[in-house]
Parts: structure tokens; sequence; C-alpha cells
């Protein structure tokens, strides 16, 4: 047997770099940097599609006949003032059309990117191309409960227990309103300041909120200026994205949404517009067509606020779903929602829109087997096109009526591992491993306590909290628990210990002197009772 000084070499591995420094020293680098990144933050998806060029054009000129030759019905007074005199047509029937070279003069000038920034500065990111980043999202009215396995109606004081859980969550990067406090439902302006209020209370990474009455824009803006600290200051560096669906398909503007949408152009605040036809029902039963419907309706609101104000941020959301045929019922975790919303995330990738899309939905009442795999099939798929923000709905169960905390654990774990899966593999001359590979050959046999894997391990590798790899008997051992069980456990740790004063006293004290402010304070502390 040869030893390993007569073994022949490629020229290119010849002259290896020493373990002091080198390779080890950028392999090191870059572990650090990567770490950096809390949860894969910013991947850039992109590579699966659906579509081909030559759909994607078809589906865009199909669009714009609808928006020029049909149009939107039921245009509000605020919007006819500002699209009519830009080069928009009221029909004798009322509904607004928009010509062709009007919708691609905007489509062209539109931002590509912008920043969405968070209460705290270290969770900032920029919104571009298919950089990947997710959120909770929803306004489901009930929560799920563990013990009893039966809905409940969510509270405030759960947005709030929501919100400080997803600032603990590494893969979940922003808080979008998951439910709604139902005690608040008919009292729609306390309900709207409190849903704020409670989201600025539990977490520091950026918000949305929605609401329906356009006069409620302001108060928020009023809201979130006393938390910064001066006026103004929230439209310098707005936080927080009003979201809603200022489209009732097929093809009319809803008006309190709609009004909502307006008055976020006007101000200069972030807008994130959801059109959710549903194909059977409100958009064609062929996904082709209702692609097209709901691309018209997208488009629709991005023109309207770009004719607002040329510089208007809308995260554009094409939110395509799926009928069940058989009974006309929504449908969120089918093998076809997977497919159209991964199609709709190509579309708006085609034209560098900043977008947003849905995923994570499941018809499973609670956290089992079939919620698992049809959210982890909806959340690839859209994850793999490049969605923008991955409205990932986790925890969501029910055909979106619900949420359960210990799915929000257990789909936190599921994101990371999309986001790894999306962040692929790195291959240049150092992770071909020529020298490793030849080291550990006539050396110890095995690579488990080589420097490259001591090197690597925290950042080629992503280690779930929930999913369970012991061993068998060591599993029996401790109970036989599911992942449901180990969440609930995990769930309770982390919400009994957690309780951050972002809001600090002095302006709390402001918020409450001005604001209806309803979330008790004993409930901001430990010892609440509740976990």
């Amino acid at each position: 047997m040869k030893d390993q000084q007569d073994i022949p070499v490629a020229s290119s591995h010849r002259q290896r770099p020493s373990r002091s420094g080198g390779r080890a020293g950028r392999i090191t680098a870059r572990a650090i940097d990567r770490q950096q990144k809390t949860g894969y933050a910013g991947v850039t998806g992109g590579t699966y599609q659906p579509l081909s060029e030559q759909d994607i054009h078809r589906i865009h000129a199909t669009a714009l006949d609808v928006l020029e030759k049909i149009g939107i019905g039921d245009p509000t007074p605020e919007i006819l003032e500002y699209a009519l005199p830009k080069g928009c047509l009221l029909s004798d029937d009322g509904r607004l059309r928009f010509p062709r070279a009007l919708v691609e003069d905007v489509l062209a000038r539109v931002p590509k990117k912008f920043d969405c920034y968070a209460p705290d500065p270290k969770h900032d990111h920029q919104l571009e191309g298919s950089r990947i980043y997710t959120g909770t999202s929803g306004e489901s009215v009930s929560i799920l409960d563990y013990e009893t396995q039966q809905y409940r109606p969510s509270t405030l004081t759960d947005i709030y227990d929501a919100a400080r859980l997803t600032d603990q969550l590494e893969h979940i990067h922003a808080f979008y309103q998951p439910f709604i406090a139902t005690e608040y439902s008919q009292a729609l302006y306390v309900h709207d300041i409190n849903v704020a209020y409670a989201a600025l209370s539990g977490t520091s990474k950026s918000i949305s909120i929605s609401t329906i009455h356009a006069e409620h824009v302001d108060a928020l803006v009023g809201l979130f200026d006393l938390y910064v600290g001066c006026e103004g200051g929230f439209i310098k560096r707005p936080f927080c994205t009003i979201g809603g669906c200022p489209i009732i398909s097929p093809l009319r503007f809803g008006k309190e949404n709609t009004e909502v949408m307006v008055r976020c152009a006007e101000l200069g605040i972030k807008y994130g517009n959801a059109c959710a036809p549903q194909s059977g029902a409100t958009s064609p039963a062929a996904l082709a067509g209702t692609l097209v419907q709901c691309f018209a309706e997208s488009l629709a609101c991005l023109v309207v606020m770009h004719l607002i104000r040329s510089d208007a941020k809308l995260i554009f959301g094409m939110w395509p779903f799926i009928s069940d045929l058989r009974t006309g019922g929504f449908s969120g975790g089918s093998g076809e929602a997977a497919l159209v919303a991964a199609a709709a995330v190509q579309m708006g990738n085609y034209y560098d829109l900043v977008q947003s899309i849905p995923s994570g939905m499941t018809d499973s009442k609670t956290m089992d087997a079939q919620a698992g795999y049809e959210k982890a099939l909806t959340t690839t798929a859209v994850a793999l096109a490049g969605g923008n923000h991955l409205c990932a709905y986790p925890g969501t169960v029910g055909s979106l009526m619900g949420l359960s905390f210990e799915g929000m654990l257990i789909d936190n774990d599921m994101l990371g591992n999309i986001l790894r899966l999306v962040r692929g593999i790195e291959v240049n001359d150092e992770t071909l491993s020529f020298d490793v590979i030849q080291d550990t050959v006539f050396g110890t046999g095995h690579y488990l306590n080589h420097q490259q894997t001591l090197q690597l391990m925290q950042s080629e590798y992503l280690y779930p909290r929930l999913a369970d790899r012991r061993a068998s008997g060591e599993w029996e051992d401790s109970g036989s628990p599911d992942i449901y069980q180990a969440a609930r456990e995990k769930v309770k740790q982390l919400l009994a210990s957690h309780y951050p004063g972002y809001i600090k006293p002095d302006v709390d004290a402001r918020i409450r002197e001005k604001f209806p402010i309803k979330l008790d304070p004993l409930d901001k502390k430990p010892g609440n009772g509740r976990w």
C-alpha cells in the first residue's frame, strides 16, 4: 500500500493552505456572517418556476385586456378624483377602465425595492427581488385550546401573547396580525388601536395590522408617533404596514378597504393589498383564469396607489385561493393552492414587484399530520418560487378560522428547514473538500472531529427546536411524546418568562392618556396566570 505522500494529487490541490489561517479563516468568517443572519432571513428563492415565459406574457396580456375592456366596478369618489385626470376612463356602466399603456407605464416606474423597518432597527430588512422573509398572518377569530381541543374566541391578550411568542421565534421575521380581538369586534376604533398597542408591547419585529376605516390610519400614526417620541417620526421610519383587501372579487372595489389604501398612499405608508379570488367561486375554475383575474385586480391597486403618489409603497398581494369544488368551500392546503401561489410569486418576480404571498394554510382542525404536510407543501412551493413576504400562517388551523400557539412553534421549525432548503449548497474550492477527504481517508477515517466539521456545524446545519432526533428507546423512556406535546411544554416556558418592556413606562402613560388602551398592565408582567 502506498503511503500518503506517494498519492498523486491534482495540481490545483498541491499547495494546501496551513490550518492556522487562509481557508480556515475564511470558513470561520462565513460561519459568523451566517449566524448573524438569524433564521436565514433574506435567502433568495426563485428556482421553482411553474410558468414558462410565454405563459407569463399571455397571463399579463389577458389581465391588461381585462383592465382595459372590463375594468373594476364600484370605484370610490377618492379613486376617481385621482385616476380620471391621469388617464383612467369611467364607462357608462360605472366601471373604471385602465388603458394598457397606463398600466405598463406604472409597471415600469414602480419602486423595485424598499426598506421594511421594525421598531428595533436590528430587525430592519430590505424588500427586493426574490429575497424571502416570513411573517404571521390570518385574522382568525379563535384559538385552538391545547387541553380541550376546542376553539375559543381570540382575545386582545392572545394578540399580546402571540406577539411575544413571535418575538422569540427566529424563523418568523415579522408579526402580521394573526387574529382579531373578538371582545372588541363591535368597537373597531378600540380594536385597531389596541391591536397595534399589543403588537408594540410584545415584539420588536416589524408589524402589520389591518383596519377598514381610513380615519383610523391617522389615529394609528398618532399612536406610533407617541411610541417613537416625536411628531412625524413614524412617517420617516414606518415600522408598521397597513394591510387589507381593497378588491371584492370578481373585479369590484371594496369601499372601506379602498379608502384605507388611498389614505396610506396619501401619507406614504406601506400598504399590503391582498387580492384573494377563490377559484370556481369568485374567480374562474381554470387556474390560469384565476391568475389572470388576480393579476388584474392586484395591478388595479398598484396603479391607483401610484396615480396618487409616484413613490407609493405597495406590497403587491396576489393571493389566489382554491375551492374544493365538491362543496364550494375554501381549501388552503391543497396541491393546487401550492401551485397557483407559486405561479403568482413568479408573476410578481417577473416584473420585480415587492410582493406578499400566503402559505402554511391547512384545512386540518388541529396540529396533526394533515396540517404538517399541507403547511410544508404550500410553504416550500412559494419559498422556492421566491416570494418576498411569506405570510406563512404559522400556527393557523381550521381553514384560517383558528390559531394554535403550539402550532406556531412547530411551524417555526418547519420554516427554518424550508429556508435552509432554499439557501442551497455552496460549491467552491473549499466546500468541495478535496483536502478534507484526503486528510480523513489517510487519517482518522471519520470526519466527526475534523476542524471543518467543527467550523461548519453551526452554519451549514440547522438544528430544530422541537423535532425529536433521539434514539427510539430514549423516546420511549420519556413517555413517547409527540411534537405537539413538546411544543406545548416549550410554549409554556417561553410565555412564562418573556415579558419585554418595549414600551417605556413614561411613554406608556402618555399613550394610555390619549388612547383607550384596554390591555391590562398586569397581563404584561410575569405571574399573570395565563401561562
